[in-house]
């Protein structure tokens, strides 16, 4: 049990720095940046900046007066790869039997505080604590770091120093109002904040006093934790009462180019075309509009996504993250079961393939982003344009017998 604990301590960890941070446009200079000055010259100047915007003098004291470089967040920073992980080995990981269990607990326990947050938000119980679950562990992994140390170093490296500066001064100003102190702040080595991990922008400006005491503490209470990840969720354009992510099953000689996130049609569209529910019902035959996703490819599991899964991709620009989040809300409100076609055997590139299969789409023209064997919207878009062009399936799914493809072609052009 201790070792099951450790490894979900663990994942949790790795999820605190990836969460509503990578939704910002972080205007990212190259990993390979170099930072030039002295951290100490650099916070004098910061301490100046802080004061120019409204901070008092004894919370820039209480705070920053000591603080040192954390040279380990600037090289953990600078070699993210969690989500290079491929969608099947991430779900297992992630969405757990032992989260959907303790979801429904805590849905139960808070219930009165669920229910007020429905009614006032519109966003259900099982949405709010998938993302609980998922960002923390209802607060076990919230992360070891100081937060305002973790600011202070991502403000003075030269990556995103823009970025988090800002974020330094919003955590400044939630110390100011009091609603935590400095000894509280302890997270994720990016600088999120509370049990489940809103920068300090967020927390600033969207969290809700639900438990009535004054303060609004992202760190312990549950009903404010409840009351602000509803209010932000709505705040991101939540559609009360519709679905946000349903499994289905796909026939086999479904057109796989319309399988894709930017290609949303109604509902009974994807009917008549032979897509079902995963129990093999027939969908409702209504005008509501749906993308097709096929997280693992044709042959893996298939999800009608609604537009209100457009919140999980504000929330996190991963879509292994936001398939794995929305579908365990669906599992912890009993409105989905166990997902059909993740165990298949489907091949994956590893994360070496995924970078080759990027560079050589690079070479062809294609802007994939960073080369990190992420394979993100960008390089999804690529490999379905690569497919088309060498008539394969064209689910967007990079595969070793595309890398082929493309190994070939290159070779034979150069």
């Amino acid at each position: 049990m201790a070792r099951l604990v450790h490894c979900s301590l663990m994942i949790a960890t790795m999820f605190a720095a990836v969460a509503i941070a990578v939704s910002i446009p972080q205007h990212a200079h190259s990993a390979d940046c170099v930072n030039k000055g002295r951290f100490s010259t650099w916070l004098k100047d910061f301490k100046r900046q802080a004061r120019a915007e409204g901070v008092s003098e004894r919370t820039i004291s209480r705070a920053l007066n000591g603080i040192t470089l954390d040279r380990k967040i600037i090289r953990r920073d600078r070699r993210q790869g969690f989500f290079a992980q491929s969608f099947g080995t991430f779900s297992k990981r992630l969405a757990t039997n032992n989260r959907i269990k303790t979801g429904r607990r805590k849905i139960e326990k808070r219930r009165a505080i669920f229910e007020q947050a429905e009614r006032e938000y519109g966003v259900p119980p099982e949405v709010i604590t998938a993302f609980w679950a998922l960002e923390s562990d209802f607060g076990v992994g919230m992360g070891k770091y100081s937060i305002l140390r973790a600011l202070a170093t991502l403000a003075y490296d030269c990556r995103r120093k823009e970025l988090f500066t800002g974020e330094l001064i919003y955590a400044l100003k939630i110390l100011d109002k009091g609603w935590v102190k400095p000894d509280d702040m302890i997270g994720s080595w990016a600088g999120e904040m509370g049990q489940t991990q809103f920068l300090p922008k967020h927390y600033l400006e969207h969290a809700v006093d639900y438990d009535g005491n004054g303060t609004r503490n992202l760190f312990r209470s549950d009903a404010d934790i409840i009351g602000t990840t509803a209010a932000f969720i709505k705040h991101l354009g939540w559609r009360p009462g519709e679905p946000w992510l349903q499994e289905v099953r796909v026939p086999s000689n479904l057109d796989w180019e319309k399988s894709d996130l930017e290609i949303k049609l109604p509902r009974s569209q994807w009917s008549q075309w032979g897509v079902t529910d995963a129990r093999g019902r027939a969908l409702p035959a209504d005008d509501l509009p749906a993308s097709l996703v096929l997280p693992m490819g044709r042959k893996g599991p298939a999800f009608l996504a609604y537009p209100n899964f457009n919140i999980y991709l504000q929330w996190n620009h991963s879509l292994s993250y936001c398939i794995t989040a929305a579908y365990l809300a669906t599992r912890i409100g009993r409105s989905g079961g166990p997902m059909q076609g993740r165990n298949r055997d489907i091949p994956v590139l590893s994360l070496n393939e995924a970078k080759e299969l990027q560079r050589l789409l690079q070479r062809r023209g294609f802007d994939v982003g960073k080369i990190d064997g992420i394979i993100g919207s960008k390089t999804r878009a690529a490999v379905k344009a690569m497919q088309i062009k060498y008539g394969l399936p064209a689910d967007s799914y990079p595969t070793p017998r595309l890398l082929r493809h493309m190994r070939g072609r290159y070779r034979r052009a150069t």
